[in-house]
């Protein structure tokens, strides 16, 4: 039986580590606390959230203990980590509402109950600073040159440049570890790889300021395709775990239409499934790798918006795929008599208020490039328009694709 490292390497899941030796021997030998910071930049949390939110919950069951940091101090500064802009100033207000928005998804996958993790805002401790204390104790440790190498700013540096106030986020985040490592017993931060210089400085200004040399490091493997294009993005934006902002039956399809050479891989890191069992869907192949692809689907889907919601996403995938396009969990969407013009929509109009596509011009690229078919009908004109009438019994199926389906009523 693996060791909890041996699975994480395993899943695919450790990218670098401070000191393997001394990580290994925390997960495997003691009970750690552990911690993982998610700065509140949106109301909800998103598919690469939920990859550390698998990692943490992994860990807890493990019998770790793990400390989610929500960044409502942090997130005033914004990390310029992968961003070829500054980040948009949110005010407090928009980040408190995000950090609530966090904290409720949060507990569908990570167990709070009854101290089993701890939930801190880094706001707490970030907005009482005096500066120039901060400064003395802070901010002497770091070397500008030194910073100026890592790539989250080197990017930025060779691009639109860098606000000073980013320039600060290396010391917060930092200082965020310091602060767990004297007050929680905090010796291990993790994070995606993107995060590693944010990281590794950290557990360095332990040894520092405190002159201990037990905390450290460690970054998981970012979720990416197998051509190296970070995951969780589709064309009306990102896959979010909000059931508002992306459906369950959509989340399930997400996942349920990722390339062939994907689906293990994912499979691996984000699902609970155990190594063996997801060994015999690796024997799968060809058209057989859609009964992988499907199981991926419902296991990631229960664990986001629960079983309920999956069973209902995977009967409406399965109705909609054996012809049955008329199923009641079809994502859907109502018009009003506001959306017709002289009594009709256009084909462009539909998919533009379904959010199908983002903008008219990507509507007509569908259309042109033959991708569009209404009420069984491919649309081959731009101008096609369609009336109360061609909505049988009230609703009219579009599809997008092979496998897009969507659902108007009027």
């Amino acid at each position: 039986m693996s060791t909890v490292f041996e699975e994480l390497k395993e899943r695919g899941l450790i990218a670098q580590c401070t000191n393997e030796e001394k990580v290994k021997d925390l997960l495997d030998n003691h009970q750690t606390t552990f911690y993982i910071g998610f700065d509140a930049t949106a109301d909800s949390l998103h598919v690469g959230h939920f990859l550390q939110l698998v990692v943490m919950s992994r860990l807890q069951k493990a019998g770790h203990h793990p400390i989610a940091l929500i960044g409502g101090g942090t997130t005033m500064i914004g990390d310029p980590t992968g961003k070829t802009d500054m980040r948009k100033m949110l005010t407090l207000e928009q980040i408190n509402y995000n950090a609530e928005c966090f904290r409720k998804q949060m507990r569908r996958l990570v167990d709070f109950n009854d101290g089993k993790a701890t939930m801190v805002n880094n706001a707490d401790w970030i907005l009482k600073f005096n500066y120039m204390d901060f400064l003395r104790e802070v901010g002497v440790h770091f070397s500008v040159n030194r910073m100026l190498t890592a790539e989250c700013f080197k990017s930025r540096l060779e691009g639109k440049g860098l606000s000073f106030i980013e320039f600060n986020y290396m010391l917060l985040q930092s200082y965020d570890f310091l602060h767990l490592y004297r007050t929680m017993d905090c010796h291990l931060e993790l994070g995606g790889d993107d995060q590693w210089s944010n990281i590794i400085n950290g557990a360095d200004l332990i040894r520092r300021v405190d002159g201990k040399d037990d905390a450290y490091g460690l970054t998981f493997t970012l979720l990416t395709t197998s051509e190296g294009k970070k995951m969780g993005k589709t064309e009306k934006g990102a896959v979010w775990l909000d059931p508002e902002k992306t459906s369950p039956y959509e989340f399930f399809q997400y996942w349920r239409n990722i390339a062939d050479s994907d689906v293990i891989r994912v499979m691996k890191m984000l699902t609970f499934m155990t190594l063996e069992e997801i060994a015999e869907y690796e024997k799968l192949e060809g058209a057989d790798l859609n009964k992988a692809k499907e199981k991926l689907a419902y296991e990631i889907t229960s664990m986001v918006h629960g079983k309920e919601e999956a069973d209902k996403a995977l009967e409406a995938a399965r109705a909609i795929f054996a012809g049955g396009a008329s199923s009641q969990n079809m994502p859907s969407t109502q018009l009003t008599e506001a959306d017709f013009t002289d009594g009709a929509i256009s084909a462009v109009d539909l998919l533009v208020k379904t959010g199908l596509v983002p903008s008219k011009g990507e509507g007509r690229r569908v259309i042109k490039q033959g991708g569009l078919t209404i009420a069984d009908q491919k649309v081959t004109d731009f101008a096609q328009s369609y009336t109360a009438a061609d909505f049988e019994n009230g609703e009219l199926i579009i599809k997008k694709g092979k496998k897009t389906f969507h659902k108007v009523t009027i």
